[in-house]
């Protein structure tokens, strides 16, 4: 399939499950049809970009992962801003000690790179390996170790 042949309504009905599995990842039931339908309205506006060198699926992967990463970063900030202006706002209830660890990694990750981030994503969260990891980035399975090793780092110095 070329990016000429991307039917999207056949990839919903064929992929769509996958993609809200993929969502449920990072977000509640509750949030994850919106976020399936902003992941498809971002498939159709750039479909473009898909070359055809993997499959449909491993394309819409690496679009709702981006994706999800760049919602997650936006709501971060949203809530910085509250809190910046003085408000009292809280997107989530009471931390616990995993929503305190999620809040540390969101603060370092926000500061690194996308590559960086999506590598930590497939490896700690998908529990991809670094060989998944290359071929899905498009790298090498070193740069992918060295990434791994740059995050476990700054995420130890953030403790």
């Amino acid at each position: 399939m070329t990016r000429r042949d991307l039917d999207i309504a056949a990839m919903y009905t064929q992929y769509g499950a996958l993609v809200r599995r993929r969502i449920r990842r990072f977000f509640s039931d509750e949030e994850a049809d919106d976020v399936l339908q902003e992941v498809f309205t971002r498939v159709i506006t750039s479909q473009g970009t898909f070359r055809g060198d993997s499959s449909p699926a491993t394309w819409l992967y690496q679009v709702t992962t981006r994706h999800c990463l760049n919602r997650l970063r936006d709501r971060t900030r949203r809530d910085e801003l509250w809190v910046e202006r003085g408000a009292v706002y809280w997107s989530q209830p009471a931390a616990s000690a995993d929503q305190e660890a999620r809040a540390r990694l969101a603060q370092v990750w926000r500061h690194m790179d996308d590559e960086t981030v999506a590598i930590g994503v497939y490896y700690h969260l998908d529990g991809l390996t670094h060989e998944r990891i290359a071929e899905l980035m498009g790298c090498s399975r070193r740069t992918v170790g060295n990434r791994l090793a740059e995050l476990a780092d700054r995420t130890r110095g953030a403790k």
